[in-house]
């Protein structure tokens, strides 16, 4: 991260003191050098597990940054692709970055995901590391927006990681990153809402139930197993019912 064409770490304090949305405006330039986007081999193994339950025609990049995840839906719907951020300096940065060309046509749309402003809309959404971004009170509404963008029958799929486990430094690594977080934001204003261990699996699932999804998870075999052989990482496939 802290590399000659990375941000450095004056850059990225200057961005934890700042707002959710003003700190990533200003990381936006630099963010696909930084370990927060999100690696080719997770887009890739999302892509191969999604194809089979298509065709789409329209997609939806909830919370695109930088667009990684658009270019991933570019591969796999066949008429648009619409990607949607609160952060105008990451949609920037996408616009500036992405391919010219088509189809499928790319759109940017700048919105908050709690009130996404599409209705039956698309037939695919998925979304990439953004959920530590929200408050787990904030969950129906995320999930009752990405409902209402997508057409009876459509999909809302994001990939989830096992969380490790309390003998690994990866589980204390994360702990303190969240502690420090809410003494943050309850001496400093304005507030930066990002955490890692607020998107319970459990939790997550009974909210998509409740949102109007039937959901399952699809393993995603080739980014590896646990010693006990459970998959490191699945796929949330959440099929709007009607």
């Amino acid at each position: 991260m802290f590399t000659a064409h990375g941000p450095t770490l004056r850059e990225l304090a200057v961005q934890a003191l700042s707002s959710t949305r003003r700190g990533y405006d200003l990381l936006a330039p630099k963010f696909d050098l930084t370990p927060f986007r999100t690696p080719d081999p997770i887009l890739d193994s999302v892509a191969r597990a999604l194809r089979p339950l298509g065709p789409f025609a329209a997609g939806l990049d909830i919370c695109c940054g930088t667009g990684a995840g658009t270019g991933m839906l570019r591969a796999l719907c066949t008429d648009r692709v619409t990607g949607v951020d609160f952060s105008a300096g990451m949609l920037d940065t996408a616009r500036a970055t992405t391919a010219a060309g088509g189809p499928p046509a790319v759109s940017w749309v700048r919105a908050d995901a709690r009130a996404l402003p599409f209705e039956r809309d698309f037939d695919l959404a998925v979304s990439f590391g953004a959920f530590g971004h929200f408050l787990p009170e904030e969950r129906p509404l995320l999930f009752a927006g990405a409902h209402a963008a997508l057409r009876p029958g459509g999909l809302f799929a994001f990939p989830v990681l096992a969380p490790p486990g309390p003998r690994t430094r990866l589980y204390w690594t994360l702990l303190a990153f969240d502690v420090v977080m809410r003494v943050r934001n309850a001496l400093w204003r304005p507030r930066f809402i990002m955490y890692y261990r607020t998107f319970p699996l459990s939790g997550v699932l009974a909210d998509l139930e409740q949102a109007g999804f039937d959901v399952r998870l699809i393993p995603l075999a080739d980014l590896g197993r646990l010693p006990g052989g459970a998959p490191r990482a699945r796929l949330v496939v959440a099929r709007r019912r009607h």
